[in-house]
């Protein structure tokens, strides 16, 4: 079957031919064409067959005029009866060929201004920025119906981190914070389920964030996974009522900054140890005993333990055959880094239903590969979510800064 979005990896490799994209175009009319007649023949190009009801009898021209310019096709001839390509009567299947091309370069983070030369490599007249964001705007029904979609059954986990974009807004460049979560669910798969774009990291925002995640049937969460915003801390004790863990990364990333550079190796090494222990209470005691005997050497560290012990080691208290992967935010990294290669070829957004057609459509294209892929989480360790977990309770808040 004949696909009609067309691989932006193919087209961007040949943009240089002036005709190149253009051939595609019609490329691919022709074969949908050549298909039908193949159908209709009841035999393909010479295939002998004694029960065909009639045979090819060469082409004839025939110009096809689209919004975005004309296109040259060969429609098939018959010996007896006729052929006349359906879409050539509405125009709708040409309509989405050349549209896909823009919508794939568009998503796969090419600028307006090279979308543009994409389309005058076709050989038309180009297309202004306002036309390739109209053309795109049918990609909101689908970004809109994934993002608002019903969560089902309950989720363990919950991932959730920021990124920064540039917005135009009311003449100004402004920087907004896209909110991506990540959930894990009982069956051990792994979800995008939600993304919210704000101009702030405060608590009112992120509740905003975490009831329409509630709304949408996000339940069953244990722990909640990110990085120490105090508005998120306040927002997941409200909102969740489920504990929370420090992403682990940050967490030694801080812990480092009051450590002079020559030394950081050193108390890194020092600091792991803790991490490496089985359960909570040598954890917990481990990290005393390296507080301690650094506390005469440099203060502010220890300081900075005894106020975060808590929170850092929250994953302690879950399944170990999950700690690996619920002990910081590096599940969302990758992610994240995907977001921000397609959102730095935009550079600046026009709007925020901008920021969320493109970045929606890079997590639905992300969470349909995702969904492909063995189970992100061992099924056997969620059958202990069936009896109380030890110490599940929201964690106490602290006031250490990120």
């Amino acid at each position: 079957m004949t696909e009609e979005r067309l691989p932006l990896a193919e087209l961007l490799a040949k943009a240089g031919d002036g005709d190149f994209l253009r051939g595609v175009a019609e490329a691919v009319l022709q074969m949908l064409m050549e298909a039908d007649v193949e159908g209709l023949i009841g035999a393909g190009r010479y295939e002998r067959q004694g029960d065909r009801s009639t045979y090819r009898n060469g082409y004839r021209d025939r110009a096809l005029d689209t919004r975005l310019g004309s296109l040259q096709l060969r429609i098939p001839k018959l010996r007896q009866g006729s052929y006349f390509p359906p879409f050539l009567e509405a125009r709708r299947t040409s309509e989405k060929a050349l549209v896909a091309v823009i919508q794939e370069a568009w998503i796969g983070g090419v600028s307006t201004r090279r979308v543009d030369e994409l389309v005058q490599a076709m050989g038309l007249s180009g297309i202004s920025k306002s036309s390739v964001s109209k053309l795109c705007k049918d990609i909101d029904e689908r970004v809109n119906a994934f993002l608002d979609r019903p969560l089902v059954g309950d989720w363990p986990y919950l991932w959730l981190d920021a990124t920064y974009l540039k917005q135009r807004e009311g003449g100004r460049i402004v920087s907004v914070a896209a909110i991506i979560a990540v959930a894990v669910n009982t069956e051990g798969r792994r979800e995008i389920v939600g993304l919210h774009i704000g101009p702030s990291e405060a608590e009112t925002f992120w509740s905003t964030f975490l009831k329409s995640l509630a709304r949408r049937g996000l339940r069953g969460v244990k722990l909640v996974i990110s990085d120490a915003h105090e508005g998120l801390k306040a927002a997941i004790r409200r909102v969740m009522g489920a504990s929370w863990q420090r992403c682990r990364v940050h967490w030694m990333r801080n812990a480092l900054s009051y450590v002079p550079k020559a030394q950081q190796s050193m108390a890194a090494a020092a600091l792991r140890q803790a991490f490496i222990q089985p359960d909570r209470s040598n954890a917990s005691q481990t990290l005393r005993h390296v507080a301690d005997q650094l506390r005469g050497k440099w203060p502010k560290l220890a300081a900075f333990i005894d106020d975060s012990e808590t929170d850092v080691l929250a994953h302690m208290d879950f399944p170990a055959q999950h700690r690996t992967k619920i002990h910081s935010t590096n599940p969302l990294e990758r992610l994240n880094k995907e977001v921000k290669r397609r959102a730095d070829v935009v550079g600046i957004f026009p709007n925020e239903g901008s920021i969320i057609r493109l970045i929606g459509a890079v997590l639905l294209e992300a969470n349909d590969e995702w969904q492909t892929q063995n189970r992100y989480m061992q099924i056997e360790a969620m059958a202990e979510f069936a009896q109380p977990l030890i110490d599940t309770k929201p964690t106490e808040i602290t006031t250490v800064a990120a």
